[in-house]
């Protein structure tokens, strides 16, 4: 909960930058109260077993500078999660997503005992899937109108890395 005002800060900054890849968002998301709200769904997420949030610090100053997500986590046979980030603008383009990718995704293997990570980026997201690319993940094909993003249901590339 700590965190809440940084994140709100991030939201609020980003709020152009961000929408063109996200969901509509209610007014109350860019609120304290909202926020402190998402923190208590991912604490009770990671209680479950359902999913996990993690922020991404710099490790010069612990600046938070944004979010990356486990969520969707299916055991049994599957042992399967969905993998979501978002990065403050003013630190894209300097490796902190692929870092953070990276050390997600060896979590997910190594301390949750995952086999497989997915993420699903639209095609025209190219930064994104760079990221992805650069951190190990394999492009596995296109899910046609996949999620309702900014309003209009988008194509999005699926990637996916297995802990083999």
């Amino acid at each position: 909960m700590k965190d809440a005002e940084a994140i709100l800060d991030i939201k609020r900054r980003n709020r152009d930058f961000f929408q063109p890849f996200e969901p509509i968002r209610d007014e109350s998301h860019f609120t304290l109260e909202g926020q402190e709200n998402e923190i208590a769904i991912g604490i009770q997420g990671a209680q479950n077993d359902q999913s996990y949030f993690f922020g991404i610090f710099l490790k010069k100053n612990d600046e938070l500078v944004g979010r990356i997500a486990l969520t969707g986590i299916a055991r049994g046979v599957f042992q399967n999660a969905f993998m979501g980030y978002y990065i403050d603008q003013k630190y894209n383009g300097k490796g902190y997503a692929t870092a953070a990718v990276s050390l997600c995704v060896e979590i997910a293997f190594s301390e949750l005992n995952l086999h497989r990570v997915e993420a699903s980026v639209m095609p025209r997201n190219l930064p994104s899937i760079r990221v992805l690319e650069k951190a190990g993940f394999r492009h596995e094909g296109l899910a046609k109108t996949y999620l309702k993003i900014n309003g209009a249901w988008e194509d999005h590339k699926i990637f996916a890395i297995t802990a083999e």
